[in-house]
């Protein structure tokens, strides 16, 4: 199992950048693919973005891409989610997870993933 646990979430403007970092412990963290999702008021939990255990591979939401960008650095454990220009549909709880399963392809749905944290508020002001 890995334990997960998000930073970095707070209140923001519209069109300023907020950084979230996800710390993980309990695996090796360069084995894992990462990803990040959220979940706002009243709707599932969508995917946003996600990066393949070597770094070498990522995926973005359509409604992302261009704005954030999602890195790693493994002798930290660390996975990190650069949002930018954001907007206040962008406001939800955001989580990272892990999948455990060491495929090629990184995943982009929920289902796909092992472990999740508890999750870091980001609000959007307009």
């Amino acid at each position: 199992q890995v334990q997960l646990v998000e930073s970095g979430g707070g209140l923001v403007q519209a069109g300023g950048p907020l950084r979230l970092s996800c710390a993980a412990s309990g695996r090796t963290f360069s084995s894992l693919n990462m990803g990040w999702f959220r979940q706002a008021p009243g709707k599932e939990r969508a995917f946003v973005a996600a990066i393949s255990w070597s770094g070498s591979s990522t995926r973005y939401a359509d409604s992302v891409k261009g704005r954030f960008t999602v890195s790693r650095d493994n002798a930290k454990n660390t996975v990190y989610l650069q949002m930018n220009s954001l907007k206040p549909e962008d406001t939800a709880v955001y989580y990272c997870a892990a999948d455990r399963s060491g495929r090629r392809l990184v995943p982009g749905t929920t289902g796909a993933y092992d472990d999740w944290g508890q999750g870091t508020q980001v609000t959007v002001s307009s």
